[in-house]
């Protein structure tokens, strides 16, 4: 028994004086107590299970067999006839029961602890056998209150199998099924000074989804009941990473087995854990999934929300720009400007569509993909860098591609025919995915995680619409361009303008290679680019050539021959790992960072630390400019310093499928995505897309400890 308030105290002094008094001396019952059996009556040399009965008054609750820090478990001595023996009481799963700082362990509303009786082969049938308890139970809720009673029940002694009793023997039964039991689990411990895992694996474990998982200690002590159990799943089972109890540190634990209850997805096992490395398969794949809070309409309104403001990201701004260079190129045609319109429409719907499938297809496949991570494979970033340099070049006016070459973005963009307009629509979405507005995460994580593909199709179609709906609704409105001025030598000028966010793009993009591989993969890109910059230039004079009268069959070839060969440096190139796993992580000067992993998270927390869990990209653009303007100040700083919190960075600028199920679990399917856990152990803080250093350093002082909040003002 632990120390409880007074009132604990005191009860518990009374009980104790008062012998084997019953609970009409210390006031009302709050507890009916009955003694039922399984069955009516009990065969010689049977086990039969008789159980205790508890009808708990709403707001009151009894304990477990390990009460928790504070209680008494329910106790039954039993009286039995001659030659009767009685076994344990087979204890249902417990609840927990917080109390103020402190966890408790037990029952409310009604609970059955059943015990096998053994009949002996003696009993004769016909007669009745009188079987007694005397229970004695503590029921609390504010107050704590003794309660003793002593039962009795008659058992008709019976020569064939005993029938099971009407009103209570299915319900016995259920119960005893669905207590907790061996079933071939493998489980380990190791303790280390600041927290004890337990790993489990086993056939009832794989494929769980870890809802709700908790471990109950049979002994007291084991661990500290009150702070939060971290859970990572595995194939094959799960790890919890627990804070030590008083018993731990002493030693107490040094050669002999953790014993408790493993409750997972609504059932429960026993579990025994001798001292060792864990078994294979027991972590790896993060935190149990988050429960998905949102539902179709509210996911497609996000989503339709996301699409408009990710027209005012950066990514998008190079393809925009394409697009107001084909307007400007004929200003004064309204079905061509609608034509244009449509086109970007239906390439950017039909390719939201394309990458949704092809995100749930391989995701279903087991690959770790989500939003923005067709640019992890450093084939595609290279590739995309080259199409980027080539819309440049061509805005630039060093070549121009003509009806026959329609494989670059920016002059077939620039074209009259709707195929430049779907290509430029498609293109905007590849772009654009490295971009995470505000509503898109949430929307995007929910329509990955969907049952129905027509779900998830369905907010796609929502987040193309938004997303193209300022440009089609400009090209169906021609009293605003119609307003430019005449064509004239300000569209060349204005065109070239526009190649500059074309070449930042492809320059950025290189910047994200060099996060993605080694020295040697970059070394490739920027030789396939030289290639294809001579490739383009040899073009554009076959052109001007051509355009005077004039063959240029041998500058053609040496063009084809360039960019072929700038095509082959590209997709032979090799793009091994980079040489460290710190790939992409950003330079903190004025804030520490560590590596995310699911168990140095449910390590700090299992210290009562506030984590800050940065999930990033070298090629998210939202969560650069986040790094700049909110994570790295001065501000930002100075929340970390007094609040103790601890900054892990999540880096998914290559693929990793930890942090792919950790963005799954929290409903999201791409990066951004900011997570505040609080020292009080419970469930993380989500941080908006777009952060401020206002923001963060609120959260950090909202999730400190008692005496590290917001310096007094």
């Amino acid at each position: 028994m632990r120390a409880r308030p007074l009132v604990l105290a005191l009860a518990l002094f009374l009980w104790s004086a008062s012998g084997l008094a019953y609970s009409q001396a210390l006031g009302p019952e709050h507890v009916k107590l009955a003694l039922v059996a399984e069955t009516s009556g009990a065969t010689p040399g049977s086990t039969i299970y008789v159980a205790v009965a508890q009808d708990i008054e709403r707001g009151w609750h009894t304990y477990w067999r390990n009460p928790g820090d504070v209680g008494e478990a329910t106790e039954i001595a039993w009286t039995l006839p001659p030659g009767w023996r009685a076994g344990d009481i087979v204890w249902p799963a417990p609840e927990r029961l917080p109390v103020g700082p402190l966890m408790d362990y037990g029952y409310e509303g009604e609970v059955l602890l059943a015990a096998p009786l053994v009949v002996p082969a003696s009993a004769t049938p016909g007669q009745t056998a009188h079987v007694s308890a005397a229970v004695s139970l503590l029921v609390c809720a504010d107050t704590c209150v003794p309660q003793t009673s002593r039962l009795s029940l008659d058992l008709p002694i019976v020569a064939g199998e005993a029938a099971p009793d009407p009103d209570w023997g299915e319900r016995i039964t259920g119960d005893l099924m669905a207590a907790p039991k061996p079933a071939g689990l493998a489980a380990t411990y190791q303790l280390t000074p600041g927290a004890l895992k337990i790993a489990v694996t086993g056939p009832d474990l794989r494929d769980r989804r870890g809802a709700d998982a908790y471990f109950f200690p049979y002994e007291g002590g084991i661990i500290d009941q009150a702070k939060p159990e971290a859970i990572d799943l595995g194939e094959q089972g799960l790890t919890f990473t627990l804070a030590p109890g008083d018993l731990a540190p002493k030693g107490a634990l040094a050669g002999v087995v953790v014993q408790g209850v493993l409750e997972t997805d609504g059932r429960a096992y026993e579990v025994t854990a001798k001292a060792g490395p864990p078994p294979p398969g027991s972590s790896g794949l993060g935190p149990p999934a988050a429960r998905r809070t949102l539902d179709l309409p509210t996911a497609a309104f996000f989503a339709f929300l996301g699409g408009l403001i990710l027209n005012l990201m950066p990514c998008v701004f190079p393809i925009l720009s394409m697009k107001a260079a084909a307007l400007v190129a004929r200003p004064h045609e309204a079905a061509y400007a609608r034509r244009q319109g449509l086109a970007f429409f239906t390439g950017a719907l039909t390719a939201f569509m394309a990458l949704a499938l092809i995100i749930i297809v391989l995701r279903d496949g087991g690959q770790a993909v989500g939003w923005g991570s067709q640019l992890q494979p450093p084939l595609v970033t290279a590739a995309l860098s080259l199409v980027m340099l080539a819309a440049a070049l061509d805005l630039s006016g060093v070549f121009e591609i003509g009806a026959s070459l329609q494989g670059l973005g920016g002059g077939l963009a620039a074209r009259a025919d709707l195929v430049g307009g779907v290509f430029t629509g498609a293109l905007a979405v590849v772009v654009a995915a490295p971009c995470t507005a505000p509503f898109m995460g949430p929307a995007v994580g929910y329509a990955l995680t969907a049952q129905r593909l027509s779900t998830a199709l369905a907010v796609f179609a929502a987040l193309a619409v938004g997303f193209t709906l300022p440009f089609t609704a400009l090209a169906f409105t021609p009293w605003l361009w119609r307003r430019l001025p005449k064509p004239g030598p300000w569209m060349d000028a204005f065109k070239k303008a526009l190649a500059l966010p074309m070449y930042g793009t492809a320059a950025w993009l290189l910047w994200v290679l060099t996060a993605q591989t080694d020295r040697r993969g970059v070394a490739a890109a920027l030789a396939a680019a030289i290639l294809l910059v001579l490739a383009a230039w040899i073009y554009g004079r076959a052109q001007r050539r051509m355009a005077a009268g004039r063959a240029a069959p041998r500058r053609l070839a040496a063009a084809g021959i360039a960019l072929v060969l700038a095509a082959l440096t590209i997709g032979l190139a090799p793009f091994p790992p980079p040489p460290t796993n710190a790939a992409g992580q950003a330079v903190f000067a004025k804030i520490p960072s560590q590596p995310w992993s699911p168990e140095r998270l449910a390590a700090l927390r299992a210290q009562d630390r506030p984590v800050f869990v940065d999930f990033t990209a070298a090629w998210c653009v939202t969560c650069q400019l986040n790094e700049v303007v909110a994570l790295n100040t001065e501000e930002a700083a100075s929340a970390f310093k007094r609040t103790g919190a601890v900054l892990l960075r999540a880096d998914w600028t290559n693929r990793d499928g930890a942090i792919a199920k950790a963005l799954a679990d929290e409903g999201r399917a791409g990066v951004p995505l900011y997570l505040v856990y609080g020292a009080d152990g419970g469930a993380p803080k989500i941080l908006p897309q777009l952060l401020s250093a206002g923001a963060v350093a609120q959260a950090l002082d909202a999730a400190a400890p008692a005496g590290k909040g917001p310096p007094a003002r």
